[in-house]
């Protein structure tokens, strides 16, 4: 019985793969020119890690981690989000003794989310995000807002929206709690046994309940809004002042909460266009309290994330096409057992001068040959037979202009590498 890929996770086939660097070029390229350094961590951490830093009654704690014990009987969780680690790394490496604050990062990498797997949903996710850690500069919220915007408006997206929020600062978020409960108390048997749980635990997280979205009593829950006070008030016209000087136009969502449990003052989202069921293409937002949690400084921090999974499926709604470049500088032909080992050799030789070169492997006819230089879309092709090794030349074809061109063997890589040059600067 043949083994198959598990449920929620994808295979990047070669056809594909250029894509997904052409994604990444695009995010460390963004990350330069805003001067955010890139950050590696574990693909597993310590499951104490999400439970104190994600927040025990989010969904990614209680549902969707994937948890094992290793032999030393330590409990350890394939990282489902990236902010924890990153937080974990800058608290452990003291990075808030470095001289250049505040820390600005980004990191690229898989997460793990066991969850039901739909279009831009998987329980692989590769996922690219930014963490700006201490300084509680409002225009820093902007900074980072910006980045994100940038990125998706870098691959040609138009149908972009940029959602906002401030869930304010401990003192708001405590005024607002006790609203929401004495708000959703008397009615709280009609809504799922999750927001049940929630109601003392952390009641702020039914506004982000999928299942109960449409219950009247969302839709009239106090606003965190009328309450934040006058520093979080502050705060938030202050981003929002900074995102008007930038011209990046966002609409104010009160009920916009996000699912983590760390986040205070500043909340976004980006939607994208309408391609299924979800639409959010990145979320993110400040957070403070996350990193004296794990053992660092009373600093804070803002940051987002998004998936690679649910950019592909924007870039495909849009009909926006990759800007891919891989092309076959060279293909010999050769033609004959001499031929063969000299092509091998001449192959080399192309290669070190940083020419993209190949030849056929498959003891394919003259004719098969061609056909697969052709497949390969080389740019020049190469014969050589054994007419061509006794007067030690080879017949270069440049497939662009049809020039074709007897070549010493000996000159034959510098010949080359002087068309390709060519070609390049042609194309600039």
């Amino acid at each position: 019985m043949a083994i198959k890929i598990p449920r929620g996770t994808q295979d990047i086939l070669p056809d594909a793969s250029p894509t997904w660097q052409w994604i990444t070029e695009k995010a460390r390229k963004i990350c330069q020119l805003y001067r955010y350094e890139e950050i590696k961590t574990p693909m597993f951490e310590s499951t104490d890690l999400f439970h104190r830093g994600v927040g025990e009654t989010t969904d990614i704690v209680q549902k969707e981690m994937y948890t094992f014990k290793d032999r030393g009987d330590r409990s350890l969780t394939l990282r489902p989000e990236g902010t924890a680690p990153v937080v974990r790394s800058y608290v452990e490496n003291k990075m808030h003794g470095w001289a250049n604050q505040p820390v600005k990062l980004y990191y690229i990498g898989e997460m793990f989310r066991y969850e039901r797997p739909q279009a831009g949903r998987t329980r692989q996710l590769t996922q690219f995000g930014v963490e700006a850690i201490g300084s509680d500069d409002p225009s820093l919220d902007a900074e980072v807002i910006s980045l994100a915007m940038a990125f998706y408006k870098s691959f040609g997206l138009n149908k972009l929206k940029l959602v906002i929020n401030s869930l304010g600062d401990l003192e708001s978020r405590k005024a607002h709690r006790e609203a929401l409960i004495r708000h959703f108390e008397p009615s709280i048997h009609e809504f799922c046994s999750d927001c049940q749980n929630r109601l003392q635990k952390n009641p702020l997280r039914i506004l982000d309940c999928k299942v109960d979205s449409e219950h009247p009593l969302m839709a009239t829950a106090p606003s965190i809004l009328d309450f934040l006070n006058e520093t979080s008030k502050q705060h938030f016209e202050h981003v929002k002042e900074a995102l008007d000087a930038m011209g990046i136009p966002y609409e104010v969502d009160a009920t916009l909460v996000r699912g983590l449990d760390y986040y205070n003052h500043t909340t976004f989202e980006i939607m994208g266009a309408d391609f299924g069921a979800i639409t959010t293409l990145c979320g993110g937002g400040r957070y403070g309290g996350l990193v004296s949690e794990l053992g660092g400084p009373e600093v804070s921090g803002i940051g987002f994330a998004l998936s690679y999974e649910r950019l592909l499926l924007a870039l495909n709604a849009e009909q926006v096409q990759p800007e891919i470049e891989n092309p076959l500088d060279c293909f010999i032909v050769a033609i004959g057992e001499a031929a063969e080992k000299k092509a091998t050799e001449l192959l080399y030789l192309l290669r070190q001068q940083g020419i993209t070169a190949d030849k056929d492997y498959m003891k394919r006819k003259t004719k098969g040959q061609f056909k697969q230089a052709d497949r390969f879309g080389a740019t020049t092709v190469a014969v050589l037979g054994d007419e061509e090794l006794e007067k030690a030349i080879i017949n270069v074809k440049n497939m662009e202009t049809g020039e074709q061109q007897e070549v010493a063997i000996n000159e034959f890589p510098q010949y080359v590498q002087k068309l390709v040059e060519n070609r390049r600067d042609s194309h600039e």
